[in-house]
């Protein structure tokens, strides 16, 4: 026998014979192909085409033959509708069609699932820095503050808010709020990631759509629906086409079709409307539709007739009516009937009738949906279901389908004024399915994690869905009260919330659940979520339970708003109405801690662990506090809890490995580093910090390589090249940390603790004015920065200034008395100026803090000397010694001090004491081996970095 072909798949085939069915649009099909056979430097090649028209006028037929047509010319192509809520979501779908057809998006897709992480993140979590940043907006917040004040809401360009506050008011609001996400995420480039996921997500999109456009004649991007997608995609569609905002955009051969309700809009695409070719769809024309009719078989000339005066060429209408091929007028019946009336009285099974109607309850359908909705065996509903999918009404969209609005609406009317006890029981039975389905899902995901699974969301809102139209009356209180919920999640989960409404509305003709989504649409579109959950507060009814949630969940989006006073009058309401309420004294402890009050924020925390004891979050959020604030061992105690309760999440692991660090037990915070990195390879937060390891150990090598990586994983981010360019300072490569420290302030013109690194290594490279200028700048940022105030003071006394040194040293113990480095930069501000009985308290307090701290024991064998206490003196020189070269810094003159001190024990005398003393003290020059930073301190100050920030 000889070989026979393959049968191809049933998809395979439906698709086929619907293909070999499209009749019309010849015009619109021929100038798309015609534009591939150009070149994307010729003048006719057209990048846009952008098809419109009414409902039912077959825009979404027309947009599946032009994919296949571009197909056909050995293109690669993505198909986005409404399901896509966000820029990101669109970017998603974008690389899971491509990723089927071959093309890698790696850095796409991990930086994707950061974003959602990240996005969670800033609602679930609060990590403060140790100094807060200075009020006042600063020049960049004012140059971003109307792009990004949206950004919370993944709302690309100037959202509601901006057209309603000015300038100066959205720059103060965006510095909050940069500040309070700068705390809590792990990187300035998390914290775009949440302001402005597209500014970050895009760049790297159009490189690796580059790279896939070079292994491809084409690449198609389909945009169908545009009518509801394009208010959020149409100006980042328009900006990755013209270049205007993030380089040099699309590769050429990308060709893009938008498909909508609404005409071109030339004025907002400007420029670009020469290579764009315009689809206008009108209804068939009387020949375009006998075309289709005749290719059913439907010729007859009286029922050609009446197919065209009743469906007025509307092309979904003409090609239900042809499909049931009617023979004579009669069968058509009623002109006043609908269309898809008749096609059901023309289907002459019984079964496809019913099965048609069943199938237009749900809003979109799989086979698990299908065999939900029609009560029939397991191969008999493998059969209708392929005959449904092939129906000229019904939208293939993969692995689910969906029917068009202008047939289901009317078989929705037709089957609820018919029998509504029937309506209401099928829609009561698929509620009943889905909440099934939704319960087997809620099996492996704890309490707090249910509204965090996407799977678990969506069947949660097709459940609420079906609630609604059987019950409309009874099922409201509980789908707003999820809506609280929901806008815990965003915007996007919200607005889906309340779509659910609209449609369950219109689908069931009740007047109060239509009012409801569209006013909550309405409130979303104009303040958010906080919007929202006022309107839910004023007037669903909430129980006093439901009512604390909602003011919790509105101080939460406050906060991170950064409006941390209108946030803890929230929340203080949310916990009189419930005390018990444990998330809500974690969100308030978190906007304590964002807004700089450290014990009242743990006082939050201790009360939301003891109404919840085996939450993580809560654990790890109190333990990275506790380690900003240098209690370590209370840290550890609650990380410990925390890797015990959730060992799968980074977050804990990373910040224990960092306390570990401050410790000096750097063996465990590398085991601790080591593990967050294998839970998540790009946690360049635990990278950064696991380099600080690495330097403390003598590492240079390692630490730098980690650091690299960093960098890598987040080039945005100006962190992490302030990090790096630490670094490079430490190894005495300063022109290299320079460098690190430009792309930094070129990346944030803003970051003081940049400024302040930046200027140590102009000191460093003997730029002296340089150095003050950028130290100068870093406090006028941040005047409250004790790093920055010591550095000047030291390069004052290099100057000759000692008053000038003492003040800013002066400053900096009033806001760290305890800080054994502080002390000591006082302590050398008054040996200069000779005053050294005050130099000697300052020393004794720093070694109180930290008995081994070298600069300090170095320095007060100079000032004991000086006050002729040559016994002491000596015996803190041979301490300094003895504490032996500290790892990664500059001990050249340690040997030779080390001499000395072996010389003096060998004769030691009482009267050979004070004629060693300036030996040691002067003819050596005595280092800060701590690399001038205090114990526990990074080497750029207080600028200890963005905090792990616990996932959802």
């Amino acid at each position: 026998m000889g070989r026979t072909e393959p049968v191809p798949s049933m998809a395979e085939i439906i698709r086929q014979r619907r293909r070999s069915g499209f009749v019309g649009r010849g015009g619109e099909r021929a100038a798309f192909r015609e534009n591939f056979a150009w070149s994307p430097r010729d003048e006719r090649h057209r990048f846009l085409f952008h098809v419109h028209g009414d409902a039912g006028v077959g825009k979404t037929f027309l947009v599946r033959e032009l994919e296949q047509v571009a197909q056909e010319c050995g293109a690669h192509t993505a198909y986005l509708d409404e399901a896509v809520g966000s820029v990101p979501e669109a970017m998603g779908a974008v690389v899971e069609q491509l990723g089927r057809q071959g093309h890698r998006f790696k850095e796409l897709e991990r930086l994707l699932v950061t974003h959602r992480e990240r996005r969670h993140e800033a609602e679930a979590a609060s990590v403060a820095t140790l100094e807060p940043e200075p009020e006042g907006p600063t020049t960049a917040s004012m140059l971003v503050a109307r792009a990004g004040i949206a950004g919370i809401g993944l709302v690309p360009g100037a959202g509601p808010l901006a057209q309603i506050l000015d300038a100066h008011q959205l720059a103060e609001g965006t510095d909050r709020l940069r500040a309070g996400l700068s705390a809590r995420l792990r990187s300035q480039d998390d914290v775009q990631l949440v302001l402005s996921p597209e500014s970050v997500l895009t760049p790297v999109l159009l490189r690796e759509l580059t790279d896939a456009a070079a292994t491809v004649p084409w690449l198609v991007l389909f945009f169908d629906t545009y009518e509801r997608t394009g208010p959020f995609l149409d100006d980042w569609l328009r900006d990755v086409m013209t270049g205007d905002r993030y380089g040099a955009g699309l590769p050429g051969n990308v060709v893009v079709v938008t498909a909508g309700q609404r005409p071109f809009d030339t004025a907002r695409w400007g420029g670009l409307a020469d290579f764009v070719t315009d689809l206008p769809l009108a209804p068939f024309t009387e020949s375009e539709a006998r075309g289709l009719l005749a290719g059913r078989g439907v010729v007859a000339e009286p029922v050609v007739a009446e197919v065209l005066r009743l469906t007025g060429g509307l092309p979904v209408l003409v090609s239900t009516l042809a499909e049931s091929r009617p023979a004579d007028p009669d069968d058509i019946g009623d002109p006043s009937a609908t269309a898809v009336e008749r096609f059901l009285k023309w289907e002459p099974d019984p079964v496809r009738r019913a099965t048609a109607l069943a199938c237009a309850l749900p809003r979109r359908l799989d086979a698990d949906v299908f065999r939900a909705a029609v009560d029939c065996g397991e191969q008999e509903a493998a059969g209708l279901f392929a005959w449904l999918r092939g129906l000229p009404f019904v939208s293939d969209r993969g692995d689910s389908v969906q029917y068009h609005d202008v047939v289901r609406a009317p078989m929705l009317r037709l089957q609820r004024r018919h029998s509504p006890r029937g309506w209401a029981q099928r829609h009561a039975r698929l509620a009943e399915t889905f909440e099934r389905w939704r319960t087997e899902a809620e099996a492996p995901l704890a309490a707090d994690e249910l509204w965090g699974d996407p799977q678990w969301r969506a069947l949660r809102l097709a459940e609420s869905y079906h609630l609604l139209c059987a019950q409309p009356r009874t099922a409201l209180p509980r789908v707003l009260r999820d809506a609280v919920d929901a806008c815990n999640w965003g915007d996007t989960p919200a607005q889906r919330w309340a779509q659910v409404l609209a449609e369950a509305g219109a689908d069931t003709d009740a007047p109060a659940l239509a009012t409801w989504g569209r006013d909550l649409l309405a409130a979303l579109a104009a303040g958010g979520v906080v919007d929202a959950l006022g309107l839910l507060l004023g007037r669903a009814g909430l129980d006093v339970p439901g009512q604390a949630v909602a003011r919790a969940v509105r101080g939460s989006a406050l906060r991170d708003s950064g409006e941390y006073r209108r946030a803890l009058a929230e929340l203080d309401q949310a916990l009189a109405l419930d005390p018990s309420l444990a998330r809500a004294h974690r969100s308030r402890g978190m906007t304590h801690g964002e807004s700089g009050d450290h014990p009242a924020a743990l006082r939050d925390l201790d009360r939301a662990h003891e109404l919840d004891p085996d939450n993580a979050r809560t654990l790890s959020i109190r333990g990275e506090y506790h380690r900003i604030l240098g209690h370590h061992e209370e840290a550890i105690s609650d990380l410990d809890r925390a890797v015990a309760l959730a060992p799968a999440r980074d977050f804990a692991w990373a910040s224990r490995g960092a306390t570990y660090n401050s410790l000096g037990q750097y063996e465990k915070a590398l085991a601790d580093l080591g593990r967050a990195l294998e839970l998540n390879s790009g946690y360049a937060w635990a990278l950064a910090r696991r380099a600080r390891v690495w330097r403390s150990l003598g590492e240079p090598e390692r630490q730098l390589a980690d650091l690299d990586r960093a960098v890598e994983l987040k080039p945005e981010s100006a962190w992490m090249a302030c990090e790096r360019g630490d670094a490079l300072r430490g190894a005495g490569r300063h022109e290299e940390a320079v460098t690190d420290y430009d792309r930094a302030l070129a990346l944030d013109e803003g970051y003081a603790s940049a400024y302040a690194s930046r200027g140590v290594s102009q000191w460093r490279l003997l730029r002296p004015d340089e150095a003050l200028a950028d130290l100068d700048l870093a406090l006028e940022l941040n005047p409250d920065y004790p790093w920055a105030l010591c550095q000047r003071a030291t390069l004052h006394l290099q100057l000759g200034a000692h008053e000038r040194a003492l003040a800013d040293a002066d400053r900096a113990v009033e806001l760290r008395p305890d800080d054994a480095w502080t002390r000591t930069c006082r302590g050398r501000a008054l040996t200069a100026l000779r005053r050294f009985a005050e130099a000697r308290r300052d020393l004794d307090r720093a070694l109180e803090v930290d008995p081994r701290y070298a600069g300090a024991l170095g320095l007060r064998g100079e000032v004991l000397h000086e006050l002729g206490l040559h016994r002491e003196s000596i015996a803190d020189f041979e301490r300094f010694v003895d504490l032996g070269p500290t790892p990664g810094t500059d001990n050249s003159d340690l040997a030779r001090l080390v001499d000395l001190v072996n010389d003096l024990r060998s004769r030691r005398t009482s009267e050979d004491d004070a004629s060693l003393v300036p030996l040691l003290s002067r003819d050596v020059e005595i280092r800060d081996r701590s690399g001038a930073a205090a114990p526990g301190v990074s080497g750029a100050g207080p600028r200890t970095g963005p905090s792990p920030a616990p996932s959802e």
